[in-house]
């Protein structure tokens, strides 16, 4: 309440004047000669006279505007619960004004009741109030906004109450507490579509995202409820395909009785259904229905928590392009923007693919634009006007402005706070002085996903193009994610003892800034270099010990990867059921490695391609463990020089959840052909005298495709295969036992712990079951223990659950086959052992990927009578065989 008052005011000690000796039929002019404010507990007296609009010396008229008007300022602030206005002297002209106000309380404290923890942590932040006067909008404000973040999780029926209580702690303080009850979750139990002729109600609600009916299967609770109400007869043609039920009618049943999206939600959430109404216009669009719309769409209570929506369609004629033609283009011919644009006479009309045969067309990149901004012109713009509709056809003119070519002014990068400008500067196709390049763009980015130090989703290309000077400045704005790997994890393997990894992957390192401590994030970063370092131990039994130090860019002019790398391991056979020799070491064998390699970028047949060389040396020492590879001697040493040379052309999109590109692999590995060369050994000759130094080639093929699938860059089909051969420069000496092919699992050593092998996984089988030479192994005529030839293949198909590149997640169901023969005599490709499953992955910058899977093995393992069954398997970092 606002009023103006002569009179006694509480605060004012001068005898008061009685309001009557105030003549308000005729106002006086005062001067005032003092203003003052009372009642404040946490304004500034100053600051309020201020906002009344008043001051000391100004002229004003009593009882008149400048009063009312003072009151009006002060009560809209908002801040004021009550305001008065004394007058606690009149001398002569001269009038004394008082301020007499109250505050409005302000919230101390917001609390929250009827929620979990993270709820309420998110709802602090659409709720933030602390501090803030106590007002009706403020409350009512807060509430919308819970209801709002509930009606976003499916909950239509949030009820919040308001909850107030004065807050002795703090002076004119209130405590506010929000109790809330988000009922059940409305969940939508049937959509029906109405008007629909050329296109059935599955195909609609399949393009609807995020609108879905709840799961059932009500097939069986429907033909009971027939069989009590109709003849089985009826019940039977009700069902299945007969003479008297359509094919039409038995998909109509199934469609109503019978939902298995049980990885869909089917959560009612008004955005997002608006969102799938615009879907289906467009869906109906891409079939030719241009003139398709939604006439009109009910949402309605089934029950306390589901609801039905039925929406009526219609969807108009079937059109198709008739004539094309373009206007405006100089530089390219009719017939060649045609070519390029791909669609011709008579093609049902597809708004969707015109736009992105016109524009983007980001699987194939060959669309119209590309023609012209892949050779400078970024003003280039073409815009497609209906300029005849005659029936079901449609006259398209492609009105076209070419404008100058443009050139590449500047790049810049902005973001890279750990990584060096010259690390991110050599991986930008596109330059200053060249003409504009939109491909060459694209690949920027690209390459710039595939570095693992940027967030790939958030690598923005700012263009600022100048179109009096043709010129455009290229700004690419990046977002810095962790990307350095911490490999932790260990356990107790029964007698076995200690298993444990500790592993740390330096993927942004430099030896350039080891004498800078400011580059030291915990170790010196920013050039592009890999350090890793690893160290793996179960017990005594098995050790592992390995660095490695690489150079993508050695010399800083070329692409050209400098590697080293040094390994050690160590297994152990240990007695541990010996009473009196337990724990002592039955023997070991050790393997000590040194790489070098130097891999190069080429330019044909493309710029994806990398050749990559290395010379490896190896010394393999057997101390009574020789015979557990089908060598005669139990003690001994083998070495071995190998050339190693590895073809690879990698065009992957993203190197954690790739979603378009593939990713081929042959790599080679030979050693000097010295023992088919020396004559003194013969078949006659000693396994130690064969093996000294090991001879074999052996060859590898690895390729991966991905594409999207189901029009969403979340769906991802992904299709593998992989092979390999180990052989021998003849049959002297034959192949060797070791260096061969140990299939099944999950594909790691970490728990098979075996060396001088190629470790390949096979889900849905156990560990190293589809091994030749397994069933002998320990025997005293053992067989060479391992495959010379394997085949594997595997279909996925991948969901994007989070691509927070914090934690990004997605889940995959996969089915894969592969077999290991141990002989080239034995090979046959189409015996192989089949698997499918389930799965799981998490990549944390932290710890890398890692993933569970539940495989279901179809046949028997070799020397086993039953098939495989089912089986877990754990993973850790990418299984790329």
């Amino acid at each position: 309440m606002a009023q103006i008052r002569l009179g006694q005011s509480r605060y004012a000690s001068p005898r008061p004047v009685n309001i009557l000796e105030l003549n308000y039929a005729k106002p006086q002019q005062y001067r005032i000669a003092e203003i003052k404010a009372v009642g404040l507990a946490t304004l500034d007296e100053v600051a309020i006279i201020s906002l009344a609009g008043l001051k000391v010396d100004d002229r004003i008229e009593v009882p008149g505007d400048a009063i009312s008007g003072a009151l009006k300022k002060l009560w809209g602030q908002g801040i004021i619960g009550d305001v008065k206005i004394l007058v606690t002297k009149i001398e002569g002209d001269d009038i004394y004004l008082l301020l007499d106000l109250t505050e409005r309380p302000r919230f101390s404290r917001v609390e929250f009741s009827g929620i979990n923890k993270t709820q309420e942590s998110e709802l602090r932040d659409k709720v933030n109030i602390r501090g803030r006067v106590v007002r009706d909008d403020v409350l009512n404000t807060a509430k919308r906004n819970i209801e709002k973040y509930y009606l976003d999780k499916g909950f239509l029926n949030t009820e919040v109450k308001i909850l107030q209580e004065r807050d002795t702690t703090l002076p004119n303080s209130v405590r506010l507490r929000f109790d809330i009850n988000t009922n059940e979750k409305v969940k939508i139990n049937t959509i029906a579509i109405d008007g629909n002729e050329e296109i059935s109600d599955r195909a609609i609600k399949g393009k609807m995202k995020k609108t879905k009916e709840h799961p059932r299967v009500a097939i069986f609770k429907d033909l009971y409820s027939r069989l009590a109400d109709a003849s089985p007869s009826s019940v039977k043609n009700s069902i299945f395909y007969t003479d008297s039920t359509s094919k039409e009618d038995a998909i109509d049943y199934l469609n109503r009785n019978l939902k298995l999206n049980f990885f869909n939600g089917s959560k009612y959430i008004p955005k997002e259904y608006r969102t799938d109404k615009d879907k289906i216009i467009a869906f109906y669009n891409s079939k030719g229905f241009r003139d398709a719309k939604i006439l009109d769409d009910s949402v309605y209570n089934f029950s306390s928590d589901k609801i039905n929506i039925d929406i009526a369609v219609e969807e108009g004629r079937k059109y198709f392009y008739r004539n094309i033609s373009f206007r405006g283009n100089y530089i390219h011919t009719d017939s060649e923007l045609l070519e390029r644009l791909g669609i011709q006479k008579g093609d049902v009309y597809d708004k969707e693919k015109l736009d992105k045969r016109l524009n983007y067309d980001p699987q194939k990149g060959d669309d119209v634009s590309s023609l012209y901004q892949d050779n400078g012109y970024l003003f280039f713009n073409i815009d497609p006007v209906e300029i005849n509709v005659v029936g079901d056809s449609i006259d398209l003119e492609m009105r076209i402005f070419e404008g100058p070519q443009v050139t590449v002014n500047s790049v810049s990068i902005e973001g890279n706070e750990r990584t060096s400008d010259h690390v991110v500067m050599r991986e930008i196709r596109i330059l200053p002085g060249q003409k504009f390049n939109r491909s060459l763009l694209v690949r920027t980015i690209r390459e710039l996903s595939t570095l693992g130090y940027f967030d790939p989703e958030k690598i923005n290309p700012d263009l600022r193009p100048n179109f009096e000077q043709a010129t455009v400045d290229i700004t690419f704005q990046l977002e810095e994610r962790p990307n350095d790997q911490i490999e932790l994890s260990g356990g107790w393997g029964g007698f076995y003892g200690f298993v444990g990894t500790v592993g740390l992957v330096f993927n942004n390192f430099s030896i350039k800034n080891i004498g800078d401590f400011s580059k030291w994030d915990p170790l010196p970063v920013g050039d592009g270099q890999k350090l890793s370092l690893r160290v793996q131990a179960n017990g005594r039994t098995f050790q592992n010990y390995s660095l490695s130090l690489s150079e993508p860019w050695f010399g800083g002019k070329k692409p050209n990867s400098l590697s080293f790398a040094f390994n050690h391991s160590i297994q152990r056979q240990v007695d541990f059921f010996n009473r009196n020799n337990f724990g002592n070491e039955l023997g070991s064998f050790r393997i000590t490695g040194v790489t070098l390699g130097l891999a190069k970028r080429v330019t044909w047949p493309d710029d994806y391609f990398q050749i990559s060389n290395s010379v490896q040396f190896q010394n393999y020492v057997f101390d009574r463990f020789g015979t557990s590879f089908g060598l005669t001697y139990p003690s001994g040493t083998s070495k071995s020089i190998t050339l190693n040379t590895t073809i690879a052309r990698n065009n992957v999109d993203n190197t954690i959840y790739p979603r378009l590109g593939s990713n081929i692999i042959l790599s080679t590995e030979f050693t000097p052909p010295y023992n088919s060369l020396n004559r003194k050994l013969t078949e006659e000759s000693t396994d130690q005298e064969k093996y000294n130094w090991l001879e074999y080639h052996k060859w590898m093929f690895d390729a991966s495709f991905y594409t999207p699938v189901f029009g969403s860059n979340k769906w991802v089909a992904s299709a593998r295969a992989h092979m390999g051969f180990l052989g021998s420069y003849g049959n002297k000496l034959g192949i060797i036992p070791l260096e061969r092919f140990v299939m099944g699992g999950d594909g790691m050593t970490f728990n098979n712990f075996a060396l001088g092998q190629e470790i390949i996984g096979l889900r849905g089988y156990e560990n190293q079951v589809i091994t030749p030479g397994r069933d002998t192994r320990g025997t005293a005529n053992p067989d060479p223990y391992g495959g010379v030839v394997y085949n594997k293949y595997v279909m996925e198909l991948r969901f994007l659950v989070s691509p927070n590149p914090s934690a990004t997640i997605f889940l995959l169901g996969f089915a894969e086959a592969g077999n290991n023969w141990g002989s080239y005599r034995e090979f046959n490709p189409y015996d192989l052992k089949k698997s499918a499953g389930v799965g799981a992955r998490i990549f944390m910058p932290a710890f890398g990927l890692l993933g569970i899977d539940w495989g279901y093995g179809f046949d028997n393992a070799p020397g086993t009578l039953q098939r495989s069954g089912p089986q877990f398997h754990f993973t850790i970092g990418q299984q790329f065989r």
